[in-house]
């Protein structure tokens, strides 16, 4: 629930709540009251002001043939209050069923996490899950980004590369090639940015360097990325979402070969993640359709980003680069997140838009 002051939405408070302790990732200690009144006390000694999840997908799942199938608006608000019950305060949703995800993210609702919203993804035929889009020609995108900016995408989610595609999912041992020409993807880009629109580009292979050059604001996994990559984004503030649990985390059945091969993305993954800072690249912590903000935040330190930079990655940074705030968010903790990262993911108590739902 939301009132509506001037021309801002602001949360309607039902209780007032106050906080005692350090609030990371500044590591401030402070004494924190959220709304008006006489507040009730939080339990636990540590807090972030809400987690974002920025790389998520609330309407795709696995369809009864296990490949990537579209849900709807059940299976979408299930998922948020999951997110919610985590700690998650706000989530970028790059890709799913725009009818769904851009009705969120424009709906006043105090209970759920904000909802950033980048509508379909863009790919054309055979290039992408078939049961998880609605594939756009080389000649239609430009007129698909206007329809999605006009439906109210805020974000533009471009599959760049990706191997072929049949009618029952990947083909076995296909190239994972570029999408669309490099000149397509310019114009579209250049569309995108004269609306006030973003795009997140899912990239695997090493047109990266292409993408970053013609613009696009957020690399989607990143496999292949050089320091000359970083260097280059970071100059004009782009950020990188690594989705470490789909892309390096652990798999109990997978073969020595396929076990080598995530090992060395590991490996390329870390080197670049301690580039990051140096470049002023913004990282950003998502899930993905596998893991989970608490577990991208230990992955994320585990391959070479400090404690704090991995918060801020997953909080107050994503908050800023997305446009947000964490007013009236807070997630406590029992123990200090920086000495133990797990905690993240037994949060002690969640405020969402002022209003205690865990």
């Amino acid at each position: 629930m939301r009132e509506k002051d001037s021309d801002q939405w602001v949360p309607k408070y039902r209780q007032a709540w106050v906080f005692e302790g350090t609030v990371l990732p500044a590591g401030d200690t402070t004494r924190l009251t959220i709304g008006a009144g006489d507040p009730e006390p939080l339990p636990g000694r540590y807090a972030v002001p809400g987690l974002v999840d920025s790389h998520c997908h609330l309407t795709l799942g696995r369809g009864a043939d296990g490949w990537p199938t579209l849900f709807g608006d059940d299976f979408a608000r299930e998922r948020l209050d999951e997110l919610a019950a985590s700690g998650v305060s706000a989530l970028r949703d790059v890709g799913g069923n725009r009818s769904v995800t851009l009705k969120l993210a424009t709906a006043e609702d105090d209970s759920r996490p904000v909802v950033v919203a980048a509508g379909r993804f863009l790919a054309p035929a055979g290039r992408y899950f078939p049961a998880a889009h609605e594939p756009v020609a080389p000649e239609q995108l430009l007129a698909a980004v206007e329809a999605e900016i006009a439906d109210g995408a805020t974000w533009l989610k471009l599959v760049a590369d990706f191997g072929e595609v049949g009618p029952e999912g990947p083909i076995r041992g296909s190239a994972v090639n570029q999408t669309y020409e490099t000149d397509v993807i310019q114009a579209m880009v250049e569309l995108a940015h004269s609306r006030g629109a973003r795009v997140a580009a899912h990239c695997n292979t090493d047109i990266v360097s292409e993408l970053i050059r013609v613009g696009v604001d957020s690399i989607e996994h990143g496999k292949a990325l050089t320091e000359q990559d970083l260097e280059t984004l970071g100059a004009r503030g782009g950020a990188w979402t690594p989705t470490l649990c789909a892309s390096i985390g652990e798999d109990p059945n997978e073969t020595p070969e396929r076990r080598a091969r995530r090992l060395a993305r590991a490996e390329q993954t870390a080197a670049m993640l301690v580039l990051t800072d140096r470049y002023g690249v913004r990282v950003l912590a998502g899930s993905d359709v596998v893991g989970s903000v608490a577990a991208e935040v230990d992955l994320l330190v585990k391959h070479g980003l400090t404690v704090t930079q991995a918060l801020v990655a997953a909080s107050t940074g994503a908050q800023e680069y997305l446009g947000l705030t964490g007013d009236g968010n807070l997630v406590t903790y029992d123990a200090d997140p920086r000495e133990h990262p797990e905690i993240l993911a037994t949060p002690a108590s969640v405020v969402l838009n002022g209003n205690r739902i865990g």
